[in-house]
């Protein structure tokens, strides 16, 4: 099958990743294609805040860095996922484990590059950096759950087979999460600060993503 990807078969595409018993089973080069040329669009918009002087390149770098953090994620988690599956004795189903969450991650894609004008919409209504902060993460979020949503009409069949998988799925679940949001964070800036000079990643050291976003969602973090 064909791994040529275009705006006109985006809709077949989409059909075939939300439905699992869609007569197009979507090939697991098509869905990494989809992932790639689709989150692009989702950066833009989040690099796109304040666009004045040279913080037109936010959105270059937020565009290149959202498929990097995918892959990164990916790459962090699937090992685990490898040595979980055979410890289970589920290396018969990988590949349809692995179509699975990559079905969820071109949902994940489509849901982002469809969110993407609401944000520049949001953007050009006069949020503040701090609401662009949040309103991005939120529309991540959404995106991510649609995409867990669409991985999980897949994994029913899996389970049906082998109720083994839901260790497999649960696995998947809270590691992809965890390591997202950190991975995430690692490659911040997606939204540039105001009064900062753009650059690809910030200059200081690792810190705690997940208390971070407490301190932005309670106001506390300046």
């Amino acid at each position: 099958m064909s791994t040529h990807f275009s705006i006109s078969h985006a809709p077949n595409l989409l059909h075939a990743v939300a439905r699992p018993l869609a007569e197009r089973r979507p090939t697991l080069n098509e869905l990494f294609v989809c992932v790639v040329l689709l989150t692009p669009v989702f950066g833009l918009a989040m690099g796109s805040f304040d666009v004045t002087g040279d913080r037109w390149l936010y959105a270059v770098f937020a565009a290149v860095k959202m498929p990097l953090m995918i892959a990164v994620t990916w790459a962090v988690c699937l090992p685990g996922f490898f040595a979980l599956c055979s410890v289970l004795g589920l290396r018969d189903d990988l590949r349809e484990c692995l179509r699975a969450i990559a079905c969820g991650q071109a949902a994940v894609a489509f849901a982002l590059a469809s969110l993407a004008p609401l944000l520049v919409f949001a953007y050009l209504s006069g949020v503040n950096h701090r609401w662009a902060l949040l309103l991005s993460g939120a529309m991540f979020a959404l995106a991510t759950l649609i995409g867990q949503l669409v991985m999980w009409r897949r994994w029913r069949q899996l389970v049906r087979r082998a109720g083994r998988h839901r260790l497999l799925l649960a696995y998947w679940l809270v590691a992809y999460v965890f390591v997202g949001i950190q991975t995430g964070w690692m490659l911040r800036p997606f939204v540039g600060s105001p009064g900062i000079e753009p650059s690809f990643l910030r200059a200081e050291p690792f810190s705690n993503a997940y208390v971070v976003v407490a301190e932005l969602i309670t106001g506390t973090r300046r």
